[in-house]
């Protein structure tokens, strides 16, 4: 009876202790600098929920979406969260690969997301994914550089302008570049940039009848000053550099003008990582012929995996990283210019909006982008940067190898943009276009 006795309660401990055992959440993310802050203070969500451990995967960004996709499309369930933007979250969700975010804390406040960003993740009006932080596009500039120059940035400036800027601002001597863009190969890399700047000269991805358009004129326009004001005025081995190359660069001093993401605002304007803290000036994104499409859309957000055994525990993550009191911690810990932006409006307090010089400029450009125009000639598609079809990612992507190639000589830009048409049409007539 004793030993009877002795296993029961053996066994029962063991219930009980595997019943109170610490969920394991493994997360996937991007190593982007607000990201790698998320990590650090998820320490206060862990202390918060003693019974929810959490295990993070940070990688580079194309490799964040090379392993993503093929994992939800396999139903490979490695992730319980998944760091994920506009472009995936709509096709994924109507695939139902990922869990409706329904059924939120009231006080997290989803009428406080930006409509554009809160629209661009949801499906049929159900969000399936939490947005982390929103952006669109900035001009970034030398202020110190600009004045000893005796140049002015317009309020409004176009690339032919930029393109003007750059070649006075270089001095190869100093090691000084005119402008910096992203060049590394990737549908959200170089072509996030190379789309808008296609877009302002006028161009599109695909006509009415989704024909593609990039043997058009406009798309060699912008293609043809992209190349070569890098090869004039970039920095060497600009084919390698994206977001936070760029990124590096402008903080080291190194670049004069430099157009990229909003969210890099507040790295720009931190002493701890940039050396030209107090000569950084913001403006809209440059326009040329138009100004429709010529500022990106993009929300960095957290999703659930349809194939999670964790699903509560990472919804009460995902929340928690999402919510204003995350935005408040962050506040706390790191001070107010360093919050997650264009996410909620509450966050463009007149506090930011004066702590933050880059505010005003961010604010402006997530309300003038608009997903559903993004281009001066009637379009199929949404999407700004990036079109909203399953194909894109992987079009995308071989298109910008085929641009990266001419940034390095390897081709010239008619060239990269022939090849470019001819693989685009291949791709579109294999997966069936025009759909009805």
């Amino acid at each position: 009876m004793k030993i009877t006795h002795a296993l029961i309660l053996s066994a029962g401990l063991s219930f009980t202790l595997a019943s109170h055992a610490a969920e394991t959440l493994t997360i996937a993310t991007v190593n982007n600098g607000d990201m790698i802050r998320m990590q650090r203070l998820s320490k206060v969500f862990e202390q918060q929920h003693p019974d929810i451990k959490l295990n993070w995967v940070v990688l580079e960004e194309n490799v964040l979406r090379q392993r993503l996709t093929t994992d939800i499309a396999t139903q490979g369930g490695q992730f319980d969260v998944l760091t994920i933007g506009t472009y995936e979250t709509p096709l994924w969700g109507a695939k139902n690969w990922l869990e409706p975010m329904t059924d939120l804390p009231a006080d997290y406040d989803v009428a406080d997301i930006f409509p554009a960003v809160r629209q661009g993740l949801s499906v049929n009006d159900t969000l399936y994914a939490l947005p982390f932080y929103g952006e669109s596009t900035v001009t970034y500039y030398r202020t110190d550089l600009f004045k000893a120059a005796g140049l002015s940035m317009p309020p409004n400036p176009t690339w032919s302008q930029l393109g003007e800027f750059a070649a006075k601002l270089t001095d190869s001597a100093k090691g000084q570049y005119g402008m910096c863009l992203r060049g590394k190969a990737g549908w959200g890399e170089n072509m996030a940039l190379l789309s808008t700047m296609a877009n302002a000269f006028g161009a599109r991805w695909f006509d009415e009848q989704w024909r593609p358009q990039l043997d058009s004129p406009e798309w060699k326009a912008a293609a043809t000053f992209y190349v070569d004001t890098l090869k004039k005025y970039g920095p060497p081995g600009a084919s390698s550099n994206g977001f936070n190359e760029t990124l590096a660069l402008f903080n080291s001093g190194k670049c004069a003008l430099w157009v990229d993401a909003s969210v890099a605002g507040s790295f720009t304007t931190d002493k701890a990582q940039s050396r030209v803290v107090d000569s950084v000036g913001f403006a809209p994104a440059p326009t040329e012929v138009t100004d429709k499409g010529s500022s990106w859309l993009y929300a960095w957000s957290l999703a659930i995996p349809a194939t999670s055994k964790h699903k509560a525990a990472a919804k009460s993550f995902i929340t928690w990283a999402t919510s204003k009191q995350y935005i408040q911690l962050v506040t706390e810990q790191d001070g107010i210019t360093n919050v997650p932006p264009g996410t909620r409006m509450s966050t463009y307090s007149d506090a930011y909006l004066a702590a933050a010089p880059f505010a005003q400029v961010t604010l402006r450009m997530m309300k003038h982008a608009d997903p559903s125009q993004p281009s001066a000639q009637p379009v199929p598609y949404v999407g700004i940067q990036y079109v909203v079809i399953p194909e894109f990612q992987s079009i995308g992507t071989s298109v910008g190898k085929l641009l990266s190639a001419a940034l390095t000589g390897q081709m010239t830009v008619d060239q990269a943009l022939a090849s470019a048409q001819s693989t685009t049409e291949r791709d579109m007539k294999r997966a069936g276009y025009p759909k009805q």
